[in-house]
């Protein structure tokens, strides 16, 4: 069986190179960053701010040397989300740039005030897409909201990834979309 190994602080540009590869034909990451050059540069930073926060609480994991990724932030532990807006309209596209104001409030209006576990961002390689690794990795963390008695929320930016989340009790509790954006779909999981 495949093993979830914590990711030490030290190693996270691994988890971010995965992630970078993971999301390079993410609709709602596209969305915003459209060029190239703009996803190249500025991903890898927004990657940080929104979940960068998980290596220092012991809650990014990886699976099979970093071919799967999941940064999970525990209750208490906010993504930077000041950086994080900053980054984004410095990069986004221009055709997005009217509607991410609307796309982030409602954004915050889904986010659970309660104490929860959320789940900014998680990623598997390409080439290892389709082997179960993000199950893997939801499982893990699921024991951890069990255990504790909290819900999870996150926020799923294609179809597939909805599919995903829904078969390990996500319920999408919503559809988060503003002008030109794809959907994305906030979801919430309670404890078992």
């Amino acid at each position: 069986m495949t093993s979830v190994t914590v990711i030490p602080p030290a190693a996270r540009h691994r988890a971010v190179s995965t992630l970078m590869l993971a999301f390079v034909s993410d609709p709602v990451v596209r969305w915003v960053l459209q060029d190239s050059h703009a996803y190249a540069v500025f991903w890898p930073q927004i990657i940080e701010a929104f979940g960068g926060r998980a290596f220092e609480s012991g809650t990014a994991h990886a699976v099979e040397s970093f071919a799967a990724v999941a940064l999970w932030l525990p209750p208490h532990v906010h993504a930077d989300e000041e950086s994080m807006s900053a980054l984004i309209y410095e990069s986004g596209a221009d055709s997005a740039q009217p509607d991410l104001d609307g796309f982030f409030t409602q954004m915050g209006d889904f986010h659970p005030s309660f104490e929860h576990w959320y789940l900014p961002m998680a990623g598997v390689d390409p080439p290892a897409q389709g082997r179960g690794l993000g199950s893997i990795l939801l499982r893990h963390a699921l024991e951890t909201c069990d255990r504790d008695g909290l819900p999870a929320y996150l926020e799923a930016t294609a179809p597939r990834n909805r599919d995903l989340y829904a078969r390990h009790g996500f319920e999408a509790i919503g559809v988060i979309q503003q002008g030109g954006s794809p959907p994305m779909w906030p979801m919430l999981r309670q404890p078992r």
